[in-house]
């Protein structure tokens, strides 16, 4: 017990509350949502921006939407190995790395967010629609937001002259 709460402590698995926080905050949205709109309703907020209440089939964008009900699974699967292999990086990563922990803990709420929406109800719940002059981004979610976040603090992070290697001399 005491070596597996070494490694929870020394690792990036202590961002784990982050996780779980933001996890938290996409279902609990998700779920004020479905119960608060009807599918399709739209309140606007701001002049470009919109609550709608939309049911996600596919991917980023409504990507393989209409493919008759195959990408449910597909994207359930994928959403899990993803959430797997964000578990194992913050295993991994040094408790000193906390831009690329806190990326990898964003990261990982995002597809388990994802993931228990597509396990329970075969689509993802969205609501964040942004609009502009007519046009309109597709709608996302918290999760969604998580994910672009994480991925965002990971690039960020890859340019940190801390995580870089001193080059070696040329000869």
């Amino acid at each position: 017990m005491n070596k597996l709460f070494t490694a929870f402590h020394n690792s990036g698995l202590r961002w784990l509350w982050l996780t779980l926080l933001c996890l938290t905050l996409d279902q609990v949205t998700k779920q004020w949502v479905a119960g608060s709109f009807t599918l399709y309703e739209s309140v606007s907020v701001l002049p470009i921006f919109s609550i709608t209440y939309v049911h996600n089939l596919g991917a980023a964008f409504s990507f393989l939407a209409d493919q008759g009900g195959w990408q449910r699974w597909f994207f359930t699967a994928i959403a899990a190995i993803a959430s797997i292999v964000f578990i194992v990086w913050l295993a991994k990563t040094p408790k000193s790395e906390v831009l690329l922990s806190v990326a990898f803990a964003l990261m990982l709420s995002g597809a388990m967010g994802n993931l228990i929406d597509r396990a329970l109800f075969g689509y993802v719940i969205d609501f964040l629609d942004f609009h502009w002059s007519g046009n309109h981004f597709p709608a996302f979610n918290v999760a969604d937001s998580m994910i672009f976040i994480g991925a965002a603090l990971m690039i960020l992070d890859s340019f940190s002259s801390e995580n870089k290697q001193e080059p070696h001399d040329k000869l």
